[in-house]
């Protein structure tokens, strides 16, 4: 069964039983390009906004208040999650959001209609331009629902990270006491603690929170009420402010008039945004690439730490088990950071006085804050909680490498070094053993110099020991 409506474009068959009209009905035939739906903080974004509107207009006394209060309790179902199967369009549709915010639009309409005692499609009742999307246009509608759905969406991701952060403080608490090969260019360079490395990853997380923080502000900056282009035609001269007032009193969060104008068409506060969850997204890959090296093995690799093991390896090597974890999470990770080159490539394209791709932005932003807090979780929970340091790897790998010669530079000199690692590694042998076959540095102060522990934090040189050790040297390097 069907209804007709009918728009500037002529009559439409619309499924009777359904809230949307005839705007979502062409808008769903003719985008059916990935299936995908917006996400649910989305859709109750612009809830929130045409809630908003219809208070502000009601205060300004240019909507009639059976009309607004109809509109603002059918706005506050969508917003608590009722109505979310006559949201059917795609993400990828057109320019600037027209199709969400008119779905929205007829949506909230028709259910306001039934609540007034009239059937969907009775929009001399309720209209969905005429009185829901009163002084609002698409184009400051789905920036203002961008920014809001972003700000409702990050607090779950800030509190993975936090967690993770403190994943890796517990597990740099666990083994404070190995100390293991520090390696660049992937070779042997100096001693590091266990823990200096776990920490070093949670403070470099850390600092994700801080750019997401700052880029947060840029979340709050709106543009609502400047309409088509900015300049804020259609709307009273206080609607701005008032629409701000009632955001800030339905959510909670502290939003202020920007240029209405330049926020038509600068995307730049959503890629500070999306620059900020690529960072996060570099920062993770960087870690999930040293776990899967510092893992690799078990026997013919480094085999410093194990990974738990989540799922068999291979289908045709038995036993065989493979850092499935960090894996996955560097697949999100490049996943995240083509998101983000979208996003900046639809900044760039905005023209004019507008900006039209922010269904594109929306869609990739709020799909990386997704991506991002879900795999921090599964980071944390599947791999980071559950790491084993193999100690006695760690010891074995320090003993048999050179990476201990750097301490001795300021006693005996970077050139004589180099002539004792080239002898050490040419006859296969520890490097002290070369130091004591030739009597280079007396024993007595060998142990000292050489304790692994001292060298992984700055130390005072005592010159008194140069001297002696300088004069102590009996043959040359």
């Amino acid at each position: 069964m069907t209804r007709i409506e009918k728009d500037s474009l002529g009559e439409i068959e619309v499924p009777e039983n359904m809230l949307y009209g005839a705007f979502t009905t062409r808008a769903s035939r003719n985008f059916q390009i990935s299936g995908i739906r917006a996400k649910h903080e989305f859709i109750s974004s612009i809830a929130l906004i045409k809630k908003a509107a219809a208070i502000a207009n009601m205060k300004l006394g240019l909507l009639d208040s059976n009309i607004g209060n109809a509109i603002v309790s059918a706005a506050s179902g969508i917003i608590e999650g009722e109505y979310r199967d006559q949201f059917i369009l795609d993400v990828f549709q057109a320019g600037a959001g027209t199709p969400f915010n008119m779905n929205t639009n007829e949506v909230i309409a028709n259910v306001a209609i039934k609540r007034l005692g009239g059937n969907p499609g009775d929009y001399h009742i309720i209209h969905p331009n005429n009185h829901v999307n009163m002084a609002q246009s698409s184009n400051d509608v789905i920036p203002t629902s961008i920014r809001l759905s972003v700000l409702l969406t990050l607090p779950p991701l800030v509190r993975q990270i936090e967690d993770i952060v403190t994943a890796f403080e517990d597990k740099a608490n666990e083994y404070e006491s190995v100390i293991k090969v520090g390696r660049t260019h992937l070779e042997d360079a100096v001693p590091i603690r266990v823990s200096q490395v776990f920490r070093g990853y949670g403070a470099s997380l850390s600092k994700c929170i801080d750019r997401i923080e700052t880029a947060k502000k840029g979340m709050l900056e709106l543009g609502i009420g400047g309409t088509a282009i900015g300049t804020g035609i259609n709307t009273h001269p206080d609607f701005k402010k008032m629409i701000i007032t009632e955001l800030n009193a339905l959510t909670g969060f502290e939003f202020y008039q920007g240029d209405s104008i330049t926020l038509s068409w600068s995307m730049a506060s959503f890629m500070d945004m999306s620059n900020a969850l690529r960072i996060l997204a570099i920062e993770l890959n960087k870690i999930s690439n040293d776990l899967r090296l510092l893992n690799s093995g078990p026997k013919a690799g480094i085999s410093e730490i194990i990974l738990p093991e989540v799922e068999p390896g291979s289908s045709i090597m038995p036993g065989k088990i493979n850092p499935s974890i960090p894996e996955a999470v560097n697949m999100v990770c490049f996943q995240v950071i083509g998101n983000d080159h979208a996003i900046s490539l639809a900044a760039e394209a905005g023209q004019l006085e507008l900006n039209v791709m922010t269904p594109l932005i929306a869609y990739d932003l709020l799909w990386n804050i997704d991506l991002l807090t879900n795999t921090i979780r599964m980071l944390r929970e599947d791999c980071i909680k559950g790491i084993v340091v193999d100690e006695k790897r760690c010891t074995e790998l320090l003993d048999i490498s050179h990476c201990l010669a750097t301490v001795l530079n300021p006693y005996i000199g970077y050139q004589n070094v180099a002539e004792l690692v080239k002898v050490a590694l040419s006859e296969n042998k520890p490097l002290k053993h070369v130091l004591l076959e030739k009597d280079i540095i007396p024993e007595k102060y060998l142990d000292e110099i050489l304790d692994t522990r001292k060298m992984t934090e700055p130390d005072v040189i005592d010159k008194r020991v140069i001297e002696e050790i300088r004069k102590y040297r009996k043959d040359p390097i």
